[in-house]
């Protein structure tokens, strides 16, 4: 359920609490034996996006999209459905242009506010995450597979800038997409939305209710991707696109014939869904969520990765879409599960977690760890399925990645 999914969100924030409340308070006590004296003032620590492991520098493009042809699923009377996009591209020369920042820190701030950690936490710590990607970068030449990305439910598009960031770095485009209205707080031009969606999935009456809504929801995500698609290459109707809104530019780099889609938890549903409803959509790869909208007939024999929790993912775990979806999956798949990992694991709070020296007990995996799985598995699938480089990691079991089980359930 979203709610548990929310609550272990807070679970691991709640964690971080006492960290970045250090961070936050800087004031020393004085010594006993010279009272007058003042202590120097911390230094915070400084956050920052791993290193990546491709070799081309990334540029980045932020983007207001408005689907005229859709009204908003969740706030009808807010209008047209809206999205903020953040295009990752490969770009020529590294350190070309202005770095871009991880988030707004009303948007850090609107998210503590969320999960009721305002008080312990330092939104400017979070907010000023240092990332790889600069505006203004010279495209790299050539055309590039596309990736989709979508983001957790209440999550914003920034948790997942290290996957977004290091695909870019091995040459993709990758299209990072807020929903309005399913994040805590997402800035668009001329304000701030916040998480409705979140509010109609807790009015819900009953367990089964809300799993409609929440398939809803990646339903409507699914179209939200399409849609990006239609801007992208070039077609369909709505503001944002086009040469008139700047993104002509960007067709050029990308080939039609390689695109894939990925989120994490409702985004990895999405991603799934929107598979079978686009066949534009080669591949896709779900990040620990949960199958509330099965995935469609039409997508049944393309490639497929489910990757998630021991806990959560295992056959045989509470989670049972993913034993009926993978039956159903006639084409490449594989399903694995990450030893000591978290429904965050695969994003990148347990990243930036792991420079503040933290771990989570319910989750010990390190933030180190965590980012390297995530990558490691989700850009070798792309790669052998956008690029046609057959990837051995995928083949089964390594010694280089004890945490990974691959899973073969009997039908």
């Amino acid at each position: 359920m979203i709610s548990r999914r929310r609550t272990r969100t807070a679970v691991l924030v709640a964690a971080l609490g006492p960290l970045l409340a250090t961070v936050a308070c800087t004031s020393a006590t004085a010594s006993p034996a010279e009272p007058a004296a003042a202590a120097p003032e911390k230094e915070k620590p400084r956050l920052a996006i791993p290193d990546l492991t491709g070799p081309y520098a990334v540029g980045r493009d932020t983007r207001q999209l408005v689907d005229h042809s859709r009204e908003d699923p969740w706030v009808p009377s807010a209008g047209p459905r809206r999205l903020m996009m953040s295009l990752y591209y490969p770009a020529r020369e590294k350190g070309r242009g202005k770095a871009t920042p991880y988030m707004s820190e009303r948007e850090a701030r609107l998210l503590l506010e969320g999960i009721k950690k305002d008080d312990a936490i330092d939104p400017a710590t979070v907010a000023a995450t240092r990332t790889h990607a600069r505006t203004g970068a010279a495209p790299a030449r050539g055309k590039h597979p596309l990736v989709l990305l979508s983001p957790g439910f209440t999550l914003h598009r920034a948790t997942l800038t290290l996957l977004a960031e290091d695909l870019a770095s091995r040459g993709y485009v990758v299209a990072s997409l807020d929903h309005a209205h399913e994040s805590y707080g997402t800035e668009f031009p001329g304000g701030v939305v916040t998480c409705t969606a979140c509010e109609r999935v807790e009015g819900q009456p009953d367990d089964e209710a809300e799993k409609k809504m929440i398939a809803k929801g990646a339903r409507g995500r699914a179209a939200d991707m399409s849609f990006v698609l239609d801007k992208l290459l070039g077609s369909g109707s709505g503001s944002g696109s086009g040469r008139a809104g700047g993104l002509g530019r960007y067709a050029s780099l990308i080939d039609p014939e390689r695109i894939g889609a990925a989120g994490h938890s409702l985004g990895g549903n999405a991603s799934a869904y929107a598979m079978g409803r686009d066949p534009r959509i080669r591949a896709s790869a779900n990040l620990d969520g949960t199958f509330y909208a099965p995935v469609p007939r039409a997508a049944l024999g393309r490639p497929v990765l489910m990757l998630g929790t021991e806990a959560g993912h295992s056959p045989g775990s509470d989670d049972r879409t993913w034993p009926r979806d993978w039956k159903r999956l006639k084409g490449w798949k594989r399903w694995l599960t990450v030893k000591d990992s978290g429904h965050f694991t695969f994003n990148d709070l347990p990243v930036l977690a792991g420079q503040l020296g933290h771990s989570d007990p319910a989750a010990p995996l390190s933030g180190k760890r965590s980012g390297q799985i995530t990558t490691g598995y989700v850009g070798a699938f792309f790669d052998q399925h956008l690029k046609g480089r057959h990837q051995r990691l995928l083949d089964g079991p390594t010694k280089t990645n004890p945490e990974v089980r691959f899973r073969v359930p009997s039908a």
